[in-house]
């Protein structure tokens, strides 16, 4: 292995300044490569640590001996979600929870770095005096999702009215007092939902990533095939081309490997600024840790070494052949049967699916698309070879013919792009999906025996406060609803009030997130264990979900498009230098450059109209089963902004192998290689 080591590496700095281009071409698409896989690997690990952070929230009932009492509650102020757990030791020395040094005495508070923060800028009457009692200390990073999550901690005696309840139907992200033994608590149906998100996204991510990686092994394959065509009719041994071939393409995708793991650590501190599900990121959970960073290290180099070393079967079986440039066999139909055989797999799927199996079944998709690729622009090169009328388009057919799968390197990324494009924006739902609700309208479960005395103290708490708004009782049975109209209308319809009577008289005051928050404030603990609500609270959590399916369409759709671009920028390089020497010998000739040129891009734009296109139909066939809506405006013109935007990325990248072009047929004369 070392002789094969140290004669790949003489080989590599025996290639002259196109070898060394060539080399450093596969070394900027590992590079990219790894930098984005690292990143997609850490986003699923941020969402694991994330969950695994917020699970001592959704406790687990004890099965024995129970250490303590705890409840969550959810708060709003400035729109923003406040979580408050309430905490009771049932015996002394109970453990604290996560974050906190010691377990809250009664009357005590512990309030997150942002909340603090937040109660200290805002008047209290607005927050700070929700949360009444002495100070323990500081929530720690450990407790929070995010850095900015507004978290209170609480603690309270065991027979507090507080943790008295046994609600049934809490409301999302709210717990009824529980009985538990210890903080482990499990992860939340949001937390699962988001890892799943994360998933896909993930492999919509990844998928482009290894194929593109495992195409930069082919990066100017022609012009390797010739020299080991060469030292196999000179007398080495298969075992000796393979090792060869193997050592160069590892030493070359180590060495972006450990660039692309550098990139990524530079990238981190601006990529913690992604807010999701309501915040950004610390930077532990974009670090994806020493041994998975190794596993990608090692991983990546040997993909490309493997990728390198499966071409070899021509230059091993056949050197001759390759020698003398005869063009390879056909690739067989079967290409295009394995993609339609998973695409008969998607109907079968819904929403209710497993996420690892949609995760699976959209992987396939994308490796069926780059498997069915290549034999498809073969097909386009014969018709447009059939076609030509003229020496450019005929080159341009000529060339797809005889090697489609340089062919389909060139415009793989995009294809595969217009893929993840199809997919996302039918999956995006439109930001009016829930309409406007009423934050102007505060809700409060009562019972129905203290209706009355609560409804009145609920006015002089409101009037005490300065907030004028009209109150009214509505429901029937045990429990009732204190319904407190804030800037005008009617807080309750007549004669749904507490005793039939009607609600008070309206008011027209203008509504703000500062009147909202104070009234909040004046009723904040009028019943125990509950707080006032609205319709626009209820929500939240939705419009949060569409945000954060935007937010995460933008990234995959970004990242997609550096894979496309990078790839067709340097796979068009790559293939200038592959074919340097038949540019030379038509050159000698006498075909213009101006010719050269235009079937240069002929044989880019025309599979790129027709695969681009096509993978834009498929992804949107795989995301039909997961469709909320249809494709509405924005969704359009998001698919048309990707469609543009890919083109435009293929011809300037395109356009950066102009020059290299030119340069190789400065000196049209042949010469040894």
């Amino acid at each position: 292995m070392r002789a094969a080591l140290g004669l790949g590496w003489r080989l590599l700095r025996a290639g002259g300044r196109k070898g060394l281009l060539g080399a450093a071409l596969t070394a900027v698409a590992v590079t990219v490569s790894t930098a984005l896989l690292l990143f997609a690997v850490s986003a699923n690990l941020a969402f694991e640590g994330r969950g695994d952070r917020e699970a001592w929230r959704n406790p687990v009932p004890a099965q024995g001996r129970a250490v303590a009492v705890q409840s969550v509650r959810v708060d709003y102020v400035r729109d923003e979600r406040i979580t408050v757990v309430e905490l009771a030791a049932l015996e002394p020395g109970a453990p604290p929870p996560p974050g906190l040094d010691r377990f809250p005495a009664p009357g005590e508070v512990w309030l997150s770095p942002a909340l603090a923060e937040l109660a200290r800028r805002l008047p209290a009457d607005q927050l700070a005096g929700r949360f009444a009692g002495g100070r323990g200390g500081t929530v720690g990073d450990e407790a929070l999702v995010h850095p900015g999550e507004l978290v209170a901690v609480r603690g309270w005696a065991p027979d507090s009215p507080v943790l008295a309840g046994k609600g049934t139907d809490e409301p999302r992200g709210e717990v009824a007092p529980t009985r538990i033994s210890d903080f482990t608590g499990e992860p939340t149906p949001d937390a699962q939902g988001y890892r799943i998100l994360a998933l896909i996204a993930s492999v919509l991510m990844a998928v482009p990533l290894l194929v593109f990686g495992g195409a930069a092994a082919r990066l100017t394959v022609a012009r390797r095939d010739q020299r080991l065509a060469a030292l196999r009719l000179v007398g080495a041994t298969p075992g000796q081309v393979v090792a060869m071939t193997a050592a160069e393409a590892v030493i070359t995708a180590f060495a972006g490997a450990v660039a692309g793991t550098l990139l990524y650590v530079l990238l981190i501190p601006p990529l913690t600024g992604i807010e999701i599900a309501g915040g950004s990121w610390f930077a532990a959970d974009l670090w994806p840790g020493v041994p998975y960073t190794l596993a990608v290290l090692a991983a990546v180099p040997l993909l490309v070494g493997l990728s390198a070393v499966v071409g070899l079967r021509r230059v091993v079986v056949g050197p001759l052949g390759v020698a003398k440039r005869e063009t390879p066999p056909g690739m067989r139909f079967v290409r295009v049967a394995v993609l339609l055989a998973v695409l008969a797999v998607v109907p079968t799927l819904s929403v209710g699916s497993g996420g690892g199996m949609i995760a699976v079944v959209l992987g396939l998709a994308f490796l069926s698309i780059n498997l069915a690729g290549p034999w498809v622009v073969g097909l386009i090169g014969r018709i447009t070879a059939g076609t030509a009328r003229g020496p450019a388009r005929l080159l341009a057919g000529r060339r797809l013919v005889d090697d489609p799968r340089a062919a389909w390197r060139t415009v793989s990324g995009v294809a595969l792009t217009g893929f993840v494009a199809g997919f996302v924006v039918l999956l995006n739902p439109s930001a009016d999906l829930l309409g406007e609700a009423d934050a102007s309208r505060l809700r409060l479960s009562v019972p129905a025996a203290r209706a009355d005395a609560v409804a009145a103290e609920a006015r002089e708490r409101l009037t005490a406060a300065g907030v004028r708004a009209g109150t009214g009782i509505t429901g029937e049975g045990g429990e009732k609803v204190l319904v407190v109209a804030l800037g005008g209308g009617r807080a309750a319809a007549p004669g749904k009030s507490g005793k039939g009577g009607k609600a008070d008289t309206p008011v027209d005051v203008r509504v703000d997130a500062a009147l909202v928050d104070r009234a909040r404030t004046a009723l904040d603990g009028l019943v125990p264990g509950r707080r006032a609500t609205s319709t626009a609270d209820d929500d939240r959590f939705g419009h949060v979900l569409i945000g954060d399916i935007g937010t995460g369409t933008i990234v995959v759709l970004t990242v997609s498009f550096m894979v496309a671009v990078v790839s067709a920028g340097i796979t068009a390089v790559s293939s200038v230098l592959d074919r340097r020497q038949t540019y030379a010998l038509l050159r000698l000739a006498g075909t213009p450059l101006q010719v050269l040129d235009r079937a240069r891009r002929a044989e880019t734009l025309i599979p790129l109209a027709v695969m681009g296109g096509g993978s834009i139909a498929v992804g949107l066939f795989c995301a039909l089963p997961f469709a909320i809506t249809g494709l509405d405006a924005g969704g359009l013109a998001t698919l048309l902004a990707c469609v543009l935007l890919g083109f435009a990325g293929v011809v300037g990248a395109g356009a950066a192998s102009a020059p290299v072009l030119r340069s190789v047929t400065e000196n049209p004369a042949p010469r040894p290689d």
